[in-house]
């Protein structure tokens, strides 16, 4: 039986690995995508059954042609997770426009170029997953693409009115928010009174958004929030 194709947009050591491991650990065939192949092509040979594309999400061209070749090597997208995030620190007095720009083309853009690269296949078969990976904790100097807040938010907006129109059609879009630090070596480097428990672990998180993806039809969710347990919230 061949195996569904899931593509993760935005791999990188932290979270985007252990979604790519934990989805390919589910029986998926897994498309790796990033700016660079650098990483990712070593994360497809340790899992085997993986293929790593350069991808720039803010380049409607650049998710093309790694979705044309997606399709021509595996097939059609049956789940796509999107996990690349941008962001800046600063206020909305100092925040470039540039800066804020590019933000908003990674967090929201690339987010909705990628889905309608996948959206039609899965209109077609009256099934599929889309999962966005984002943050919303709000905080005075930290600016993103959709608006002054931390992590990933920008997918957040569209990523509610994709649901709202799929659902009905059978794809299940969902939001996972992450309010916490992710465990990293560089977040740890910075943060070394933190005790683990501190930290969001990549590969707990990736079970988090697998789960999703297996809800019955009848009970989807939307929005899942995931925090550590002794997270102020």
């Amino acid at each position: 039986m061949t195996k569904p194709i899931c593509a993760v947009i935005g791999v990188g050591p932290g979270n985007g690995a252990a979604l790519a491991r934990r989805f390919a650990a589910g029986g998926y065939t897994v498309a790796l995508l990033a700016r660079t192949t650098e990483f990712t092509a070593n994360l497809a040979a340790e899992l085997g059954d993986a293929r790593a594309y350069a991808c720039d999400v803010t380049d409607q061209g650049s998710v093309a042609r790694a979705f044309a070749s997606i399709r021509q090597d595996l097939g059609e997208v049956d789940a796509l997770i999107y996990n690349a995030g941008s962001g800046t620190w600063g206020s909305v007095e100092d925040i470039s426009v540039d800066d804020f720009d590019m933000s908003w083309r990674v967090n929201a853009l690339g987010a909705l170029v990628a889905a309608q690269q996948v959206i039609p296949a899965m209109k077609q078969k009256g099934e599929g997953q889309i999962l966005f990976i984002g943050g919303h904790r709000l905080a005075p100097r930290w600016c993103q693409g959709g608006g002054i807040r931390p992590g990933q938010g920008g997918p957040a907006q569209p990523a509610e009115a994709m649901a709202r129109h799929l659902w009905p059609l059978g794809i299940h879009v969902a939001l996972v928010i992450i309010d916490g630090v992710v465990d990293l070596p560089k977040t740890r480097e910075r943060m070394p009174d933190k005790p683990a428990e501190f930290f969001v672990k990549p590969e707990e998180l990736a079970d988090t958004a697998f789960m999703l993806t297996r809800q019955k039809r009848s009970a989807w969710s939307f929005e899942v929030e995931a925090r550590p347990f002794g997270e102020n919230w």
